[in-house]
């Protein structure tokens, strides 16, 4: 049934087969760092904590000054975290606060809530283990250890991470420059009169927006008229500007369909019909350096492909490793058992029982089915669901990484 239809499998290994990572590198502050990607793997330079240190508010302590229970010591200092103590004095306790250095000679913290104190002294009600509630010099992180890998997008908590051994900043790639133009005559902008037969262009505001998303620096050629020659000019402009260029519709073979003339005219081009549903055409090529993605121009095709296709192939071009979205095993709740002989990727969205409803109709021209849902349903060609099977699930938030 899909003869002569190329798996999503098969374009997908192309397409990540002609991504080329950016190159250029610059030194971002690692406060500003945050979902850009690493070019260098980083180790760090000292130990942390740097120090044996309290891990809790309570007193420091030897043990061997603790013949029992009801053992009573002298208290001899006080140190609060950002102060370094004294050498702890047989038969005293040094009362200390969480994070502060363990003075010399303790080999114990006593949590505050098992100890009654006065002015002078502390009454230990319960003996502590060897090294109770010390944290060891290097217990985190060891001098010349690995603290970040290469190639991952940078989260919060990588950039506190990187501050946390002192590195102040950071080697990442450059933004990946993607342009956007939208094809076809019909397309009005919101605002605008709307004539018979226009529609609005929800597509530019939805691929923009995914753009955006994957942190990429976008240019917005706009709208071009349905000419050869105008869909040549913004293809060379677009070329010399960007690393990628991602269009939607233009991409048949009609006579107002000149995306895929003007792309050969200017470079190379593969098309392609893809045993997938939405999005059966896609277009991939290059024009001078720059990639070519062309999606279909239907707003939930288009929207479907660009996470399908144009997402994985940006991260590789965004020099990050790992590329592929991770896939949740997820009860269905629903029946589909009319299945399409394509790949097909459902529209759906989590219930309060955890399991996954459908959008009632899987139409591909229904964007109202793209903001309803919480993500898709990658279910294989002719496979029905039936209320209670195991599917496989790609979140949003999955996708959106």
């Amino acid at each position: 049934m899909n003869q002569g239809l190329l798996s999503v499998d098969e374009a997908l290994a192309t397409l990540l087969a002609g991504a080329k990572p950016v190159s250029e590198v610059e030194q971002l502050p690692t406060m500003a760092a945050v979902n850009r990607v690493l070019a260098q793997a980083q180790t760090s330079a000292m130990d942390v904590p740097p120090m044996d240190n309290s891990a809790m508010d309570g007193y420091a302590l030897r043990l061997a000054d603790l013949p029992g229970a009801e053992a009573k010591l002298r208290v001899a200092q006080r140190i609060p975290a950002g102060s370094v103590g004294k050498p702890l004095e047989p038969g005293t306790a040094a009362r200390i606060f969480t994070g502060a250095p363990i003075p010399a000679g303790a080999d114990a913290i006593v949590m505050q809530e098992f100890c009654v104190a006065d002015q002078e002294t502390v009454t230990i009600k319960k003996i502590p283990q060897p090294g109770a509630w010390i944290r060891r010099t290097g217990s985190d992180i060891r001098k010349g250890g690995a603290v970040l890998a290469a190639g991952k997008r940078l989260l919060p908590q990588d950039t506190g991470l990187a501050a946390s051994v002192g590195i102040q900043t950071l080697p990442v790639y450059r933004k990946v420059r993607l342009g956007l133009f939208f094809t076809g005559d019909e397309l009005v902008m919101p605002g605008e009169p709307l004539p018979p037969g226009r529609i609005y262009n929800s597509n530019r505001f939805t691929l923009n927006g995914l753009a955006s998303a994957f942190g990429c620096e976008v240019r917005d050629y706009g709208i071009v008229p349905d000419q050869l020659e105008a869909t040549r000019a913004v293809l060379r402009r677009a070329a010399s500007e960007n690393d990628i260029i991602v269009t939607s519709g233009g991409v048949s073979v009609g006579d107002e369909d000149h995306v895929k003339p003007a792309v050969e005219a200017e470079g190379s081009l593969l098309m392609w019909k893809i045993a997938m549903k939405p999005g059966r055409p896609l277009a991939f090529g290059k024009v001078k350096e720059a990639a070519f993605i062309g999606l279909p121009g239907n707003p939930v095709s288009s929207f479907v492909t660009f996470l399908i296709f144009v997402r994985p192939f940006l991260l590789k071009t965004q020099g990050l490793i790992n590329v592929a979205p991770r896939y949740a095993d997820v009860r269905a709740d629903f029946d589909w058992l009319a299945p399409d002989p394509r790949r097909e990727f459902l529209r759906v969205k989590w219930n309060a029982q955890g399991g996954l409803d459908l959008y009632p109709t899987q139409d591909s021209a229904v964007l109202t089915s793209t903001a309803w849902a919480d993500g898709l349903v990658d279910n294989p060609a002719a496979a029905a669901v039936r209320r209670g099977d195991r599917v496989r699930f790609l979140s949003y938030a999955e996708l959106y990484r």
